[in-house]
């Protein structure tokens, strides 16, 4: 065979190889998983969701996008660059109504998961002179980043306790992970920080050498929240020990996180998705324990403001779970 024949052989066969790579590559559903801060727990529960999904699933390969939250996360869905995303609900609330951060961008959600209760972490160290939420008046206080939703139950939260969030305090919009740096350089006195038990950022904190961190109570703000914003908060607690010298139960507010979606999800891809995060829920535990509440009995609608995917139904009503 002639030189030139050769290489006409080699360059069809490169091209139907390269054409049947794409077709593989084109039968690979890409799902995109709105996350959040590294230091939080939306982001290594992000990443054990995709590593199932994408093991589980054959036709899909699950990405994960680090963002600054819930906002970014339901702004994402709303632009067609994410599948999925992690939200606290009052945000998800804000954003189906397009109201508050998402004004005139009413987004269609869909539910796919109840997840775990978001805890409200108010965090402090010794020496602040900060013992409750009125202590934070005249300091230099971080509410959250712009794009998640810790600065929307922050401002709620600051609401209810009689204080102007802009003229009372100083106030910085940082994550986790850079909100403990700051506290830790004595540039900030005190954090909002909305996330799952334990929150690796607020760990590090808690086990710094030198440094006694401390958490303030704010159960008592819940009542105003929920008569003004709807009943999207309950009183909870963060336990003793649930950080490194934490020897007190510390009566916060919490909300639920949610998994949603858009409206573009089919319902056989929602059903599978729904399934296998229910029936795989002990591979995502082994990654974080807050996966332990991905369980049917939380998938009630009262915990979510957001109407349930049909295709989620259909397995909840196939687990005899309502929904």
């Amino acid at each position: 065979m002639t030189t030139t024949k050769w290489a006409a052989v080699l360059a069809f066969a490169l091209s139907a190889g390269l054409t049947l790579a794409g077709i593989v590559h084109a039968q690979h559903k890409i799902l995109a998983i709105g996350t959040g801060d590294p230091g939080g727990v939306y982001f290594p529960l992000g990443g054990a969701i995709a590593s199932v999904l994408s093991k589980a699933l054959p036709d899909i390969h699950a990405t994960v996008e680090v963002t600054g939250g819930s906002v970014d996360n339901l702004k994402l869905i709303s632009t067609g660059q994410s599948e999925l995303g992690f939200t606290m609900a009052d945000a998800a609330l804000d954003a189906s109504k397009g109201q508050e951060k998402f004004k005139n961008n009413k987004i269609p959600l869909q539910a796919l998961l109840v997840v775990y209760p978001n805890r409200m972490h108010v965090v402090t160290v010794e020496g602040t002179g900060i013992n409750t939420l009125a202590d934070l008046k005249g300091k230099r206080v971080s509410t959250g980043s712009p794009g998640g939703a810790t600065e929307v139950m922050a401002f709620r939260v600051i609401e209810a306790a009689g204080l102007d969030k802009d003229k009372d305090m100083t106030r910085e919009r940082l994550g986790a992970a850079e909100s403990v740096n700051a506290i830790k350089d004595r540039k900030i006195d005190a954090f909002f920080w909305v996330g799952g038990i334990p929150t690796a950022a607020v760990t590090d904190l808690a086990a710094t050498p030198g440094m006694k961190m401390k958490l303030i109570d704010h159960a008592e703000a819940v009542e105003k929240m929920n008569a003004k914003y709807g009943k999207l908060y309950t009183a909870s607690k963060i336990k003793a020990g649930a950080y490194p010298g934490t020897d007190k139960d510390n009566a916060i507010a919490e909300v639920w996180n949610l998994i949603v979606t858009g409206d573009k999800m089919s319902n056989d891809d929602a059903y599978t998705i729904v399934k296998t995060l229910v029936e795989k829920k002990a591979d995502i535990v082994a990654v974080h324990k807050e996966a332990e509440s991905f369980s049917l009995n939380n998938q009630v609608q009262d915990r979510s403001p957001i109407p349930f995917h049909p295709g989620a139904l259909k397995y909840f009503k196939e687990k005899g779970v309502g929904g």
